[in-house]
């Protein structure tokens, strides 16, 4: 039974229940960019990611990454596990596009010769900046043999979707992924979905992620709904 609200992002809300290891994520409507700046509502959108996020993170379980996603409730709502949070983002680029081409001047579209990996503190108060190992291990926000586990699964998890996307003729550019401790164990938190990665045609670099809400392209769940039909999820 989902009960009280813990917290409300941008979004998504998270509410706890009668279990204190489970909670419910909604996701809703609402589309930001540029950490808030940029907002609006799409209809279908929280649809449209709850059965995106639910059929990736059911295929990563399926090939032994450990997931907090438990099973859907509702059209815009899932079961997790509460986890414990680390308070970084793992950011795997194939392609160069958007941040790390701006700070390197780097024109979008290059293909990098293997996958790069940044991390960023994620704090929305100072614009989730990027960071390193170091940076980890002196502010202690998390262990040393943690980063090491989890950015060899960050990429395992890479090669896996990679794999899938192409298969439908799309490129996974990048994305972004967040984990948490839970019975001490690491888990694949938050989301995944075309919120929180670039995908675009193989052919035609036609986009079909959120840069189609922060640049004004248009058709921005049309096209979510679009790539989901080609990868074989039914959001509809």
């Amino acid at each position: 039974m989902k009960k009280t609200i813990l917290a409300t992002g941008k979004s998504k809300t998270i509410y706890t229940t009668d279990d204190p290891n489970l909670l419910v994520m909604e996701f809703r409507d609402d589309a930001t960019a540029f950490n808030g700046v940029k907002k609006a509502s799409l209809a279908r959108k929280g649809k449209v990611n709850n059965h995106f996020n639910a059929h990736v993170m059911q295929l990563l379980a399926a090939e032994n990454i450990a997931v907090h996603f438990v099973k859907l409730l509702s059209e815009t709502e899932s079961l997790v596990k509460k986890l414990d949070m680390i308070r970084i983002e793992f950011v795997v680029r194939n392609v160069v596009a958007g941040g790390i081409s701006k700070r390197l001047g780097i024109e979008e579209g290059m293909v990098l010769p293997e996958p790069t990996l940044e991390l960023f503190l994620k704090d929305d108060a100072l614009g989730d900046p990027m960071i390193n190992e170091s940076h980890v291990h002196v502010f202690n926000w998390a262990k040393d043999e943690e980063i090491a586990e989890l950015k060899q699964r960050t990429l395992r998890i890479n090669t896996i979707l990679k794999a899938f996307f192409a298969k439908a003729g799309l490129t996974l550019v990048d994305f972004k992924l967040e984990f948490g401790r839970a019975d001490g164990k690491l888990l694949l938190g938050d989301e995944f979905t075309l919120d929180g990665c670039r995908v675009w045609d193989t052919k035609t670099q036609k986009k079909f992620d959120k840069d189609r809400f922060r640049r004004d392209l248009g058709e921005v769940i049309e096209s979510y709904e679009e790539a989901a039909e080609r990868l074989g999820i039914d959001v509809l």
